[in-house]
């Protein structure tokens, strides 16, 4: 937190740090949740293993990939600058962040694809954070599915680089540990922004700050950025077979022609490679 505070120093926004915490931004329980819907991903292409399985499709090599520094590369977010004032009426304004209030899930019927918007298949209405509403947006205009519509939303002026310093500084201390070889440096950076992100909504180890508004958008900004490179994958002929959590993707397909391969933030890193479908044991 003394480095964050440090980085904020000059800042054009002055940030609130602990505002009300609305009612659906509590945890349920102590170690519950609370009741906002965050895009993670759990998605495997059906379509794709029910075709290795019958004999439709040809076997396949599959690369694991894994993003570095996922929490890292999503602290370049939109996020809300003061406390989250409530508008009845709903509907986006690019200029503002904060949580929206859907009447329903949004539907996706794109089988080679992962849902922008995770696994979970509840009825009724949904609570989303800016940057799962953003990655809609973003698939709307893609055409892949309809805009997303917002009846309420809880919402503050947003600024991008309210953790920009922050980020490029963390970035720029990773990227010279990896040069110099230097593990234990890599791992305490990836401890110090890993727990920046796990500490800023309701936690007892963190008294500095309290919003939760942040964490969600931080995880979820996280989850868009891998869907983005798995749409990236997708459009650039690598057939997508699995995406995982915040930084796992699964590609059949020559990927380094797609994405840099390195430990950077901005590569990508080969983590496995198996085979489907998988010969199974006699």
């Amino acid at each position: 937190m003394a480095l964050f505070e440090a980085t904020r120093v000059g800042g054009n926004y002055e940030h609130t740090v602990y505002p009300e915490t609305l009612e659906f931004l509590r945890k349920k329980t102590k170690d519950g949740a609370d009741e906002i819907w965050e895009g993670r991903h759990n998605w495997t292409n059906t379509h794709l293993m029910d075709a290795l399985q019958n004999g439709t499709h040809p076997p396949i090599t599959v690369n694991a990939l894994d993003t570095n520094a996922s929490f890292l590369s999503a602290f370049k977010t939109h996020l809300p600058i003061g406390a989250l004032i409530h508008d009845p009426n709903g509907g986006f304004d690019p200029k503002r962040s904060g949580i929206y209030r859907l009447p329903t899930r949004p539907t996706w019927h794109h089988p080679d694809l992962p849902d922008p918007i995770g696994n979970r298949r509840e009825d009724g209405p949904v609570l989303l954070d800016d940057a799962t509403i953003r990655l809609l947006i973003r698939c709307a205009r893609l055409g892949l599915c309809e805009a997303p519509r917002i009846t309420e939303r809880w919402t503050s002026g947003t600024s991008e680089g309210l953790l920009e310093k922050f980020r490029r500084v963390l970035t720029e201390a990773r990227t010279n540990a990896i040069e110099a070889d230097d593990t234990v440096t890599v791992e305490y950076i990836k401890a110090m922004y890993s727990k920046f992100t796990s500490t800023i909504g309701e936690s007892s180890v963190n008294r500095d700050i309290r919003r939760p508004d942040w964490m969600h958008i931080i995880r979820s900004q996280a989850f868009a950025n891998l869907w983005y490179k798995s749409h990236r994958a997708h459009t650039n002929g690598l057939t997508v077979v699995r995406v995982r959590g915040t930084d796992e993707l699964h590609v059949a397909g020559d990927w380094r022609k797609v994405f840099t391969e390195g430990r950077l933030t901005t590569q990508m890193k080969q983590k496995d490679q198996y085979p489907l479908p998988r010969k199974s044991a006699r």
